[in-house]
């Protein structure tokens, strides 16, 4: 988070591109709840470009899980049950009190099979694609009070802090497009996935405008992925909430790597040098995601490595690679994200860093670092709410990944002990 007085330096870029509220598309989405906004888009196919998206994911929602790989081939026995050090007794009870304020139907609406194919469902436009559980915002405020306890009993403090953040925001823009029915601080759904329990596998799924968060918990376990991060603006500059930025560590580390890299490693890790270059083949660049690979519904997407080993890169360029993984690993708590980061530490030597764009100081840019157990997006955008035409940096996408098989903790399920398949009736017949 940003002091006030820096974010009045740097806060008025984004302003010089407000949009005109008095066309169509927010004159109509000013007269709507969220419920008819997304239906108004499925029936009327506008914006056609996100229509279509939106049946492509529908499409991918069809095939069956495998994992984001980097080759099509998913590696085996790259991941394992373990003692993370969650609290699982706590968030299991926090997810039991929301249960507890939830109406007969309600609670029918929020619980899903373990193995539910809607895990993968969710989205990040402010669209409400896939109505499933309950939403913040049609919640009586205890009840919601209650969502956010699950959520502050699973994440740290400070992955919390960032996640309150990003909602706050989607806040400020609703207001900012004068629609808070469609974006509000609590414009967010949760449904769960399993009974909350402190020794079966269960989890949750948060979701909605430029926040989603995937998690499955098995005893002291977690697994906080696919998650997706965002902003625009990526800061809020008045009102009650005025300093709230969220994802600048992120951007200027990612910077700083790229710029302590020797003028060889840098032309080696640019892959592109125009945010749409040329060179892209077709798809490299695509409305929706822009220059990310691994957003919604790609739960399957090949992936090939591109850029610089970190493993050729000295201590300190490392230390920065660190740096990085742990503004990404910020949901999880202290113990857990510590061992996370050893273990990603473990394939340093099979870890590359990527990047497309500049790397001058009003440069926007993308980078990636990915490796056969994590991989972690980070692009600037062009305007979607806004009007910028080119990427800026006051509207972030940010995302992890697990590949081969560790999103949704798809990898450790089958290590789970199962149940006890027999049955003897031991009363009478």
């Amino acid at each position: 988070m940003a002091g006030a007085g820096e974010q009045q330096h740097s806060g008025g870029a984004y302003r010089q591109h407000l949009p005109d509220l008095s066309t169509p598309r927010f004159t109509e989405m000013q007269k709507q709840d969220a419920h008819e906004y997304a239906k108004a888009f499925k029936e009327s196919g506008n914006p056609p470009w996100l229509h279509g998206l939106y049946l492509h994911w529908r499409k991918l929602f069809q095939e069956p899980f495998r994992g984001i790989t980097n080759d099509g081939r998913v590696r085996p026995d790259l991941f394992t049950l373990q003692d993370e050090g969650m609290p699982i007794e706590q968030i299991a009870a926090a997810a039991d009190a929301l249960l507890g304020k939830l109406s007969p139907h309600q609670r029918s609406l929020v619980q899903y099979h373990i193995d539910s194919p809607e895990w993968r469902s969710w989205s990040n436009p402010e669209f409400l694609l896939s109505d499933k559980g309950v939403r913040l915002d049609e919640l009586p405020t205890e009840t919601r009070d209650a969502a956010m306890g699950l959520l502050a009993a699973t994440l740290s403090p400070e992955g919390y802090a960032k996640a309150v953040g990003a909602m706050r925001i989607n806040g400020f823009l609703g207001e900012l497009v004068r629609a808070p029915r469609v974006c509000n601080e609590f414009s967010y759904n949760l449904v769960l996935f399993g009974a909350p329990s402190a020794t079966a596998p269960w989890g949750f799924s948060f979701y909605g405008h430029h926040l989603c968060l995937s998690v499955f918990l098995y005893r002291t376990q977690v697994v906080i992925s696919p998650w997706f991060t965002g902003a625009e603006p990526n800061l809020i500059d008045s009102g009650p909430h005025a300093g709230t930025r969220i994802l600048e560590e992120e951007e200027k580390l990612g910077l700083r790597l790229m710029r302590s890299l020797p003028a060889n490693k840098q032309a080696r890790a640019q892959v592109y040098k125009l945010l749409r270059d040329p060179a892209m083949p077709r798809g490299r660049w695509n409305h929706d995601d822009q220059r990310h690979l691994c957003g919604a519904y790609r739960d399957n997407r090949v992936v090939p490595y591109e850029g610089v080993l970190v493993s050729e890169m000295d201590d300190a360029q490392r230390g920065l690679v660190r740096a990085i993984l742990e503004q990404y690993l910020l949901y999880l708590p202290a113990r857990a994200r510590g061992i996370r980061l050893r273990q990603i530490e473990e394939w340093f030597h099979e870890t590359y860093f990527c990047w497309i764009g500049g790397f001058g100081d009003e440069d926007a840019f993308y980078y990636r670092l990915q490796s056969p157990v994590v991989i972690v997006e980070f692009d600037h955008h062009s305007g979607v709410f806004l009007t910028n035409k080119e990427p800026a940096k006051f509207h972030i996408h940010t995302l992890l990944r697990t590949p081969n098989g560790g999103d949704y903790g798809m990898a450790l399920r089958p290590l789970i002990p199962g149940m006890d398949q027999g049955f003897m009736w031991e009363g009478e017949r």
